[in-house]
């Protein structure tokens, strides 16, 4: 956009001072910022046939009055005044409420053109707006608004007109010719046209379509072109694995590989041998084996003369995958080594030293790995799991242990594709989106709170094979504000319940993590039987014996983290059953359970998940670090997220995008988002 675009509000006529700080409250600031304030939805005034209206629709009818309008009063205030309609061929009525004075203005034979809710049941509309006479609105399909304080949509439609009327001209085309016409979009002049003075829907779908696609494309040009700047300032180290070794270390797996898990393996070997500095996210359902591919990717490494090491967020998850690496690797003459906080004194120096002089080749452990005295002799994979639950700095001290190892996070949460793409854009993405064979699903049932002695005996049923449970609930202690089951209380009902038949543990957020560890330590021995616990539990554990898992006030949890929950049960080789004790009073609740109760799938759910909740509250509004789109809706636009990514990715790897004048007012808006020099990519 031309620098007449970039001049203050304030220069339009109308618009002073104090309307001035009102349109700053709202991020308008300049001429380009009031022409880009589209509008979030459209009044539809065009007049419908009664054939073709949908039950509970907003529409517009004209009408001649077929009887005298009836008032009728519920007590002192509330009234209804009904109108019947003769509209076409129906016979309608319109319901006034709490407008007596309408009385006054509708006579026999009048036309009248009225808005509101279509009830197709009852044959009434539930008018909100009424005009006299025939159809008669200018505009008939009417942009609404975002506004604030003494800002009405009226005055911001006055002022958006004044501004086009004055600089329309200058709204200038940035996107070039071959992506306008392989994709049959708008000039952007036009679509900022139609955004604001539609003619009819189309035309608005048209131009929201240009829209959204250069929102996403300008957003995907940044993501791609600090990503090519990060791998070119970060060289990595092109590690010459040996091909036969790795087949040979596959091949002696006790299970075959799954297709997915093969695929994601080639991703990482092909970005461990590049020059650059891998910088991949794995994500994996739980049990769809992200261990195995870690194994292979560290073996990987160490053929290459380098050493692995693998961060996880608590000590009893170190422990599970020092176990799980020592026996797929030890055969190969790999040696394997733990370091927690648990681990002291001399086998703490020891491990230090062979460590430092490279007799140790994977090293496993918590935030004990970054501490100063860690020494690797050459580090040259890092792998971090379950990666949100470490600081970005954490990650970077155990990355600097080596020069510019390649670096491997993982993670169990399925992160639905277009929030991947998106929050994640600097990183590659790798999905497990296949489990091994002969895993049995969880069978997941729905319970009302009625039923919990009935859920209670199925639990010792399972109990009484000789397995475990998990019974999960929303708080510690009891609420006032929230009338949900918390922990403490369940844990003594639980206790009375099974009172000298199976011992009862307790954990929660409260706990100090060596507290956590000694339970947990117990329940995967068996010593307790039956594990009452908040969230804290979500992540990681695993105990095969584990059957069984209750979660109290199941409508409280987002579908993303019932599915972690879920998780913890289904690991060994008998089956498995999480019941979801709740009574959800809204739609959205009762559709989370149904939800539960028909999937499996991690990816499945965590896009119900973000379809229902909404992309902010996916990862939490504050720190979700997502863009703001004006018009762009991540979920419901998705496959404009991908096609833009592909021809972002396409463009920054060429040459022609760094050089070309058709690329010119491109590279100039993504200088100007600060996201970075071009003569930096030159």
């Amino acid at each position: 956009m031309s620098d007449r675009l970039n001049q203050p509000v304030t220069q339009l006529k109308g618009i002073g001072p104090e309307m001035g700080e009102t349109l700053a409250g709202m991020g308008i600031h300049t001429i380009k910022d009031m022409l880009g304030h589209f509008p979030y939805r459209y009044e539809d005034y065009r007049l419908r046939d009664l054939a073709d209206a949908k039950h509970d629709e907003k529409i517009t009818v004209e009408g001649t009055v077929h009887g005298e309008p009836a008032l009728v009063y519920h007590g002192r205030k509330k009234n209804r005044l009904t109108v019947r309609l003769l509209v076409g061929r129906y016979l309608v009525k319109a319901v006034f409420f709490n407008q007596p004075y309408m009385k006054q203005k509708i006579h026999l034979n009048d036309t009248i053109t009225v808005t509101g809710k279509w009830d197709q049941h009852r044959q009434t509309i539930s008018v909100n707006e009424m005009a006299s006479g025939p159809h008669s609105r200018s505009q008939e399909f009417e942009p609404v608004y975002a506004v604030k304080g003494k800002l009405t949509v009226k005055m911001i439609r006055r002022h958006i007109k004044a501004a086009f009327d004055q600089y329309g001209d200058s709204i200038s085309e940035i996107l070039p010719v071959e992506l306008l016409s392989r994709y049959k979009l708008m000039n952007r002049r036009a679509a900022f046209m139609a955004m604001h003075f539609p003619g009819d829907p189309a035309e608005v779908k048209q131009a929201r379509r240009r829209i959204v696609y250069e929102e996403f494309l300008l957003f995907q040009l940044k993501m791609q072109s600090l990503r090519k700047l990060e791998r070119e300032q970060s060289p990595g180290i092109a590690q010459q694995y040996d091909v036969k070794e790795i087949k040979r270390f596959t091949d002696a797996l006790p299970f075959p590989l799954t297709g997915a898990q093969k695929r994601v393996v080639n991703e990482i070997l092909s970005d461990m041998k590049s020059p650059y500095r891998m910088n991949r996210l794995l994500q994996g359902d739980v049990g769809s084996g992200k261990t195995v591919v870690a194994a292979i990717a560290l073996y990987a490494g160490i053929t290459a003369g380098f050493q692995g090491a693998l961060m996880v967020p608590t000590e009893i998850l170190a422990e599970q995958h020092a176990d799980s690496l020592h026996q797929l690797l030890e055969p190969f003459g790999v040696k394997t080594a733990l370091l927690t906080s648990s681990v002291k004194g001399k086998r703490r120096r020891e491990i230090l030293e062979l460590l430092q002089n490279g007799e140790i080749h994977v090293l496993i452990g918590t935030h004990a790995l970054i501490q100063d005295e860690v020494i690797f002799n050459h580090l040259g994979l890092v792998i971090t799991d379950e990666q949100h639950r470490f600081g970005v700095e954490q990650r970077r001290i155990l990355r600097e242990k080596g020069e510019n190892p390649d670096v491997l996070f993982m993670t169990a949460t399925p992160i639905p594709r277009t929030l991947a793409i998106t929050v994640f854009g600097e990183m590659d993405v790798s999905v497990i989106d296949e489990m091994p064979a002969g895993r049995k699903s969880i069978e997941t049932y729905w319970a009302k709170q009625e039923m919990l002695d009935r859920v209670l005996s199925f639990m010792e049923k399972e109990l009484r094979k000789g397995r475990q449970a998990y019974v999960i609930c929303p708080l510690i202690e009891e609420s006032d504000k929230l009338d949900v089951q918390n922990a403490i209380d369940v844990y003594n009902s639980l206790t009375v319940y099974f009172q000298n038949r199976y011992k009862i543990g307790l954990m929660h957020g409260r706990l100090g993590s060596e507290e956590k560890d000694a339970v947990m330590k117990e329940f995967s021995s068996n010593e307790v039987q039956v594990l009452v616990s908040t969230t804290v539990v979500e992540v990681g554990v695993n105990v095969p014996n584990a059957t069984f898992m209750l979660i109290y006030d199941a409508e409280r949890f987002g579908l993303s983290q019932l599915h972690q929950l879920r998780g913890r049960v289904g690991r060994g080789s008998e089956q498995s059953f999480c019941i979801l004790l709740a009574d959800p009073k809204s739609e959205v609740g009762k559709e989370r359970m149904t939800i539960m109760t028909e999937t499996n799938d991690g990816f499945v759910v965590s896009e119900k998940d973000l379809e229902l909740r909404g992309p902010g509250d996916f990862f939490g509004r504050k720190q979700s670090g997502l863009p703001e789109f004006k018009v762009a809706d991540m979920v419901h636009d998705y496959r404009a997220l991908e096609t833009a990514r592909s021809d972002a990715s396409a463009l920054v790897q060429s040459k022609a995008f760094w050089e070309s004048d058709k690329y010119l007012l491109l590279r100039r808006l993504l200088e100007e988002s600060g996201a970075l020099a071009t003569e930096k990519l030159d």
